[in-house]
């Protein structure tokens, strides 16, 4: 099957999906298969009652709600990318840009090999891009232990974050608390990279939206910076 078919299918796929669960789809659906990776980007995303939460402040019950859903959901998104695509993904991670009504899914088939792939891949900007991520992340965090990188296509850039979780974050995690952590961690996060003036200089393009995840079982974290489209 080739990748536009395969994409293709996906999308209408998750369209409907999303729509029996949520009680209204995403108006647009981008997905992107590439080097054992499939992104997910959902344009127009909300139903009429999670728009009545946001209006009235509840953006803490809109994401308990959204996150609720999403547990049941991803073990069907993981199975049907795998009849698909024919890759097992071994890692998935998920966001919302609630300004843009957007969001992101992001899985990882389990033969990425990032180190040959991902660590020698080259695109304009890189360096400092890691640099500046470095740098925010010890702002909010610490320092993750490597940040490794790649342009899925000219307008999605993914980055991962390995080692990022400091003590007190594990031990919350391991008392029970990682819904909690993971809602205070993307506020947190999100702030420092929306109000960041330099990916744009940087990557000399405008930024639409930035999605931020997490595994915490393998302490891991993926951002993504979805761009203007090339004219």
């Amino acid at each position: 099957m080739a990748d536009n078919q395969r994409q293709t299918e996906l999308a209408s796929y998750i369209g409907k999906l999303l729509r029996d669960s949520f009680g209204k789809g995403p108006e647009s659906i981008f997905v992107t298969i590439e080097k054992s990776v499939v992104t997910i980007y959902l344009r127009n995303f909300m139903s009429p009652m999670e728009k009545a939460l946001l209006d009235q402040d509840q953006v803490g019950i809109f994401q308990k709600t959204r996150d609720s859903l999403m547990k049941t959901l991803i073990p069907e998104i993981k199975a049907y990318i795998k009849i698909v695509t024919g890759m097992e993904m071994s890692e998935f991670y998920y966001d919302w840009g609630l300004h843009n009504r957007s969001g992101i899914f992001i899985g990882i088939g389990a033969d990425l090999d990032t180190e040959n792939l991902w660590l020698s891949e080259s695109y304009e900007g890189k360096e400092q891009v890691h640099q500046e991520i470095m740098r925010l992340s010890k702002q909010v965090e610490k320092a993750p232990a490597e940040i490794y990188s790649h342009r899925l296509n000219p307008r999605t850039l993914l980055l991962f974050r390995n080692d990022i979780l400091v003590n007190i974050e594990k031990e919350l995690i391991r008392q029970g608390y990682a819904e909690i952590l993971r809602i205070t961690k993307r506020t947190l996060e999100k702030t420092y990279l929306h109000n960041n003036n330099h990916f744009e200089s940087i990557l000399d393009t405008s930024v639409i939206d930035i999605f931020v995840d997490w595994d915490f079982d393998k302490n891991k974290s993926a951002i993504v910076f979805i761009t203007k489209p090339p004219t």
